[in-house]
């Protein structure tokens, strides 16, 4: 049975950009982002990294090109 989702974000996606879903793989692939959401919606309020913004300026440091 397909979720729930997979209609409405097929229709999304149509309309923002244009694009028909091409086949039942992409259709199916659709499908499988029902897990993903539930899987990050687990990790709701558990990542921190927005809540430090000296993590972020240490990180962009680190992401540095040698001599910028």
């Amino acid at each position: 049975m397909e979720p729930e989702l997979v209609v409405p974000t097929m229709e999304a996606i149509r309309r923002w950009s244009g694009v028909e879903c091409p086949n039942a793989a992409a259709r199916h692939g659709l499908a499988d982002m029902v897990g993903l959401i539930a899987e990050l919606e687990k990790l709701r309020g558990t990542m921190v990294f927005e809540d430090e913004p000296s993590s972020f300026e240490l990180a962009m440091r680190d992401c540095m090109e040698p001599g910028a």
